[in-house]
Order: C-alpha cells, then structure tokens, then sequence
C-alpha cells in the first residue's frame, strides 16, 4: 500500500450549522467550506493527494436542483480547492441522492420508478458543472445505465476532455452505506435501490458492467463495497487492464471503529490488514476513510 493510492472521501455542507461529527462514523467529520478547504490541506501535507468529494446542500427537491446550481456546494468546494491546494486531485461524486427529498439516485417518475434517460441527462447537466469549477475526476455513482457515454459526449462538448471519469461500475445494493446515509441524509423515503444497484450474490453481472463501461469510456473503474467483494475485485483485475479502484465504504469503516472502541481487536492492525487486501485483490485506488490515519502513521 503506498500513500498516493489512497482517496479520502471529504463530506461538504452547504449550511454551516450541519457540519460536525458524524457518530456513526468516529473520526469522520461533515465540514463547511473553509473547514473542507483546511482538511484538504492537511490531508496534502500528509501525503493524501486525492479526494473525493460529497456535498449536503441546505435544501432538497425532487429535480436534485442543488446538483446543479452553478454556487453549488460542490461545485464552489472544487474552485477553492483547486486554487488553495492546486496539485489536490480533486474528485466529485456525481449522483442525486443527496439533493433529491427522496433520497433516491435519480429522477422519479409519476409510478414511482427510476427515470433512467431522465436521471442521465441530469447527470450530465451536473457533470458540465463539476468540470465547469475544475473537477480533475467525475465520479458517476447512480448505476443508470449508459451514463458513461452520455457523460463523456456532454464533457467533450463543454470543453471537459481532459476530466476523468470514474465509473462506480460495480456497486452493489449493500447493508454497508448505512454510516453513509446518516452523514448525507440521503436514506431513500420510499422502497430501495435493488432495481438500479447490484444483486449482491451476482458476481458474473458484475464482469458485464464493468465492460460497458469501459466501452463506453470510463478512465477507471470500481467496485463498491470492498470487503465483501473482494472476489469480484480480483476477477475484475484478471481480466480487464484498467485503473481499478476499490470503494472501503463507511460501514465496513464502522465496524472496525466499533469493534476496536469495545477493545475486541486492535484497530490499526485491522485497517492495516484490510486497505493492504484491496491492493492484494487488484486495486490501484483505494477510497477509504481511513486514509488520513493511514497517512499519520506511515506517512
């Protein structure tokens, strides 16, 4: 495991009074912007070089309107990252669900299911934005499909070539967001997102997924959660020879700072053990939460 393949996600609020500690998540944080912008910093002068980014706007809609908005949170996150901290990788997850009211990853429809060709074009609206404020790195998290072809056309188009994209192309509907969710506030208000998102015991959809994308021009690839997937990480980096990243989400985090809170295991150890696992299974990139800590102890 070495530093520069480590991604701290960052959790960005829009209104200053919901920044804070996360409880399900010790040691994970929701800042403002200036807070963002200091954690960025110190994560850099670390050795962190990479982050991905969330935003919490101050209100939500059923269009994810704050997506969008050009003084997003987001989107002014990238601009002073970008201009404090300028050799930052900077990374934007693209998805609706923390600005939709109903918690789901994309457009709803009048019978209650995910507008597929809708939510695409949203997301491409969104992307233009995180490129617009200078996104290295969009990162579409939705599961829709054909969203990696549409997003690079609309990246082209608007002067984005040189942004990545990185594909979340192997996520699975999984008991492991939960910490996730109570930090954005995006738990879905209505059913849940099996129809858009992996059947866990499906391994071989997975291979699938993961070559649409790339044929439709994803620059790296991911499977999300880590842990319980690994198999399907090392499938992943057998056959296809593409930057891999790996998603440590926050429950598989959640449990080790649980478990090692109780004094049942040696926390250190155990994180040490799983990032080294996903490098092992195949990953070039690494997004965890335990990367600052990481970098503080062998950084």
């Amino acid at each position: 495991m070495h530093l520069d393949q480590l991604v701290q996600p960052l959790f960005v609020v829009e209104r200053a009074s919901d920044a804070g500690p996360i409880e399900a998540m010790p040691g994970i944080a929701r800042f403002d912007l200036d807070g963002a912008v200091g954690e960025a910093r110190e994560l850099f002068d670390l050795g962190i070089k990479s982050v991905l980014l969330f935003g919490i706007p101050a209100e939500k809609d059923e269009r994810a309107s704050g997506g969008f908005a050009a003084d997003g949170i987001v989107q002014r996150t990238i601009s002073a990252l970008k201009s404090a901290v300028p050799e930052m990788l900077v990374m934007a997850d693209l998805c609706c669900c923390e600005y939709t009211n109903h918690g789901h990853c994309g457009i709803v429809d009048g019978r209650g299911e995910i507008d597929n060709d809708a939510t695409v074009e949203l997301l491409c609206r969104i992307a233009k934005t995180y490129a617009h404020a200078g996104a290295d790195v969009v990162a579409p998290s939705d599961m829709m499909d054909g969203r990696v072809a549409a997003i690079r056309t609309a990246l082209d188009a608007a002067g984005g070539k040189e942004v990545a994209i990185m594909a979340y192309s192997a996520k699975y509907a999984s008991a492991f967001y939960g910490p996730f969710r109570e930090a954005v506030g995006s738990a879905p208000q209505f059913g849940d997102r099996r129809s858009y998102q992996m059947d866990p015991p499906n391994a071989r959809e997975a291979l699938r997924e993961i070559a649409l994308d790339v044929a439709q021009g994803a620059d790296i690839v991911m499977v999300k959660p880590g842990l319980p997937y690994l198999d399907v990480l090392h499938a992943a980096r057998r056959r296809f020879d593409v930057p891999l990243a790996v998603y440590n989400v926050s429950g598989e985090y959640a449990m080790v700072k649980a478990a090692a809170a109780n004094g049942w295991l040696d926390g250190e150890r155990a994180a040490d053990e799983i990032l080294t696992s996903f490098v092992r299974a195949g990953a070039d990139v690494v997004i965890t939460y335990f990367a600052k800590e990481y970098a503080q102890r062998y950084g």
